[in-house]
């Protein structure tokens, strides 16, 4: 009734123009979301009443203001689950994929260049420069992040990181420089402990 009534108000050149600027409106719309200009509102879930109950260390707030809710859930329980600290798990995914924000290949969908996928940038392809450490420490889905922040973790153990967690790191991307930047995020998001 209202369309009708808008419809005679505006006379046939207001409404083929009112429609063109709808039709405008929703395609920007989903032109910004694929280019990642805007973020999607979160499913609504039960929010704890801190931002990470039961981590230990506590979350800095750089941590709470970087890493998005659910996935700081998701590295806490990973953390205790594997015994590691969470802040490792949490520097891993904001350098791979900023904690699944970035919208690069491999990151949601497919697999990147080197054959890696998801959000912790796991190799997940056989015979790629990545290989494929996903058919020995992951369950499920590469690109699901409560899949694969346990899977990180588990290869991160597998690569004693309980004795020597940088040599586990730089099993994860061998590069020194990766694990320096990997320390620097693990202290930011930690306080200063591993």
């Amino acid at each position: 009734m209202i369309v009708v009534g808008l419809a005679r108000a505006l006379g046939v050149r207001g409404t083929v123009i009112l429609a063109c600027l709808v039709a405008l409106a929703v395609t920007g719309y989903g032109v910004a979301q694929d280019l990642g200009l805007l973020e999607l509102p979160a499913r609504a879930t039960p929010a704890p009443r801190t931002p990470a109950a039961g981590c230990r260390p506590t979350p800095t707030r750089a941590a709470i203001a970087d890493v998005p809710r659910s996935y700081l859930r998701w590295y806490c329980q990973a953390g205790a689950r594997y015994r590691i600290s969470w802040p490792v798990l949490a520097a891993i995914g904001k350098v791979e994929s900023d904690h699944g924000r970035v919208r690069l290949p491999g990151v949601r969908s497919g697999s990147n260049w080197a054959g890696a996928c998801g959000p912790m940038q796991f190799g997940c392809v056989s015979g790629s420069k990545a290989g494929n450490a996903w058919a020995r420490y992951g369950h499920g889905r590469p690109h699901d992040p409560a899949a694969a922040i346990p899977a990180a973790a588990r290869y991160l153990v597998d690569h004693g990181a309980r004795h020597n967690l940088d040599r586990a790191v730089f099993a994860y991307n061998h590069s020194w420089a990766y694990v320096a930047r990997v320390k620097q995020l693990t202290r930011r998001y930690g306080g200063g402990r591993r």
